[in-house]
């Protein structure tokens, strides 16, 4: 689909050989035209009356037109147009995701089985799947966000250090949300990367939202929030340690406050597929960087230019160019 707000010209330069074109169509035009041929043989008011036209010269397009239309759609392939970004052969496929996981002791309450945190990992690392070789780095919070890991391709090693995170190994307790958000967009900064964050959290406190919208203002990338925890309408088993059930309105609000979407876990894959559409959808949204670059759709001109010069090949289809 074109979008006209982003069309433009890649080398605009060349469309300045439409004038001379346009003048050499109007000089062929003129000398083959009868009235001027005869201007200065017959007087003017009696030559109309003197020209004999041919039905046939009025049907079909003129070889001089044909030759006009290839030459504006020759200049207008040459000037590059475009609309549309890809991604440089030299550089990566997908964009780069960075995974901010809660560590906290509520993500381990077992209202989602086998736990919170446990699930967490194996959305993670289904999520690793449906986006294979791309970029991502995993960071891990509480009270305070440290990275994990930087951004890698390798899927394997990310899943391997995810599946080690527990509450024990973070500093600080609490919820520092909007602190890995902003850790999030200073790695992606840093690669000089398109991409977008997830964050996978049982709940989000109204303190961090704030942050959050700051992060977003300063021109944060988009963020994804994967809810891990269930509804009051269900009931943990009796070893689970205690944790605050799912709050919707207060996950909708952090997550129109980091300006992405908001997913609830489900027993199947339907919450990674929406995610992984939702990663993909911010990549188009984003503007375009180091390793993207317009695409050139001159070359999809060429086939319609090869078949207009056809007609220039069939009987009457010379064109005089003196």
């Amino acid at each position: 689909m074109v979008e006209l707000a982003e069309f433009h010209f890649l080398r605009p330069a060349w469309l300045l050989l439409l004038i001379p074109a346009a003048f050499t169509v109007w000089l062929m035009l003129r000398g083959q035209s009868i009235t001027h041929v005869w201007h200065g043989v017959v007087a003017p008011h009696l030559l109309p009356h003197l020209l004999v036209r041919h039905g046939e010269q009025s049907r079909g397009l003129r070889p001089t037109w044909i030759l006009g239309l290839v030459w504006l759609l020759a200049v207008l392939a040459l000037a590059g147009p475009a609309w549309q970004r890809q991604s440089s052969p030299f550089s990566q496929d997908e964009a780069a995701l960075v995974i901010a996981i809660k560590v906290a002791p509520e993500m381990l309450a077992r209202d989602v089985q086998p736990s919170r945190l446990e699930r967490a990992v194996h959305k993670v690392r289904d999520l690793l799947a449906a986006r294979p070789g791309a970029r991502s780095a995993l960071v891990a919070y509480a009270g305070s966000a440290h990275l994990v890991l930087p951004l890698t391709s390798d899927a394997s090693i990310i899943e391997t250090f995810a599946a080690e995170l527990t509450p024990d190994i973070m500093p600080v307790q609490g919820d520092a949300a909007a602190e890995a958000v902003v850790l999030g967009n200073r790695l992606l900064k840093q690669a000089g990367l398109a991409g977008s964050i997830v964050l996978v959290a049982d709940s989000v406190e109204r303190s961090q939202l704030a942050g959050l919208e700051a992060a977003k203002a300063a021109g944060g990338v988009e963020v994804h929030i994967l809810a891990m925890a269930a509804g009051p309408e269900v009931i943990p088993t009796s070893d689970s340690p205690p944790a605050p059930a799912l709050d919707r309105d207060a996950m909708a609000a952090a997550s129109r406050a980091a300006g992405g979407s908001l997913r609830l876990v489900t027993v199947d894959d339907a919450d990674v597929r929406a995610l992984a559409r939702d990663v993909a959808t911010s990549l188009a949204r984003a503007p375009a960087q180091d390793g993207q670059r317009w695409r050139d759709d001159g070359y999809f001109l060429v086939p319609l230019i090869g078949f207009l010069l056809l007609f220039l090949f069939r009987r009457g289809g010379a064109v005089a160019l003196d």
